[in-house]
């Protein structure tokens, strides 16, 4: 008879530096505008236009979806960190920095 392997606890795993790393950033969303869109307020507040209607967690779905894609990163790494009822929320999008984050949202500068 073989020896029984353990269990493997995947809850215990270690995480890699790109997991354990998050940026976290504040938007003001604006749901039902005529196009999605990332805007740099004139105080460096970030804004995001949104078609989706803010009806049933709609905005907040199209929100994670729009920003993985912007930001080039999988939709399961964008979360709504609070805010899911508000305009204004905060956003964590896992393994990557505060720096990296800027360049991509804005890469024209």
């Amino acid at each position: 008879m073989k020896p029984q392997q353990p269990a493997r606890n995947l809850l215990t795993r270690r995480m890699s530096a790109a997991e354990a790393s998050r940026a976290t950033f504040q938007v003001r969303v604006q749901p039902r505008a005529s196009r999605n869109a990332v805007i740099r307020e004139s105080d460096g507040r970030i804004r995001v236009a949104l078609t989706a209607p803010p009806v049933e967690g709609a905005a907040n779905k199209a929100l994670t979806v729009f920003l993985a894609e912007r930001l080039g990163v999988p939709k399961r790494a964008v979360t709504v960190v609070s805010g899911a009822k508000s305009r204004e929320k905060t956003i964590a999008v896992a393994g990557m920095t505060d720096a990296e984050l800027t360049k991509r949202l804005f890469p024209e500068g």
